[in-house]
């Protein structure tokens, strides 16, 4: 199985999987996105802890030109204590709510 590695602002790595590769591109607006997906983990506007979920992250940038207009891209990573991997990402019109480190 074919499997990405990204890096984030701190430094962690992060896993991008086949399986949610797929799951992600699914949405149209998301085709043709990974590069903005990395360069999110990298280089994040902000990053929220999920209040529904301490070890997941949604790190958030901002985009003045995606397929879909001025969006937030979201790339959600669940952290744990030896493993980090992508959940999913998508684009949104704002922040999402939680704890902002």
């Amino acid at each position: 199985m074919l499997m990405i590695t990204l890096s984030d602002f701190e430094g962690r790595t992060i896993r991008l999987t086949e399986e949610r590769r797929t799951h992600i591109l699914e949405h149209p607006e998301m085709q043709a996105q990974e590069r903005h997906i990395a360069e999110t983990l990298a280089s994040p506007d902000s990053v929220i802890l999920s209040h529904h979920d301490l070890s997941v992250r949604l790190y958030h940038k901002l985009f003045s030109k995606t397929p879909i207009t001025r969006k937030y891209l979201v790339v959600v990573v669940k952290c744990l204590e030896q493993d980090a991997f992508v959940i999913t990402a998508f684009f949104t019109d704002r922040e999402k709510k939680g704890v902002r480190l």
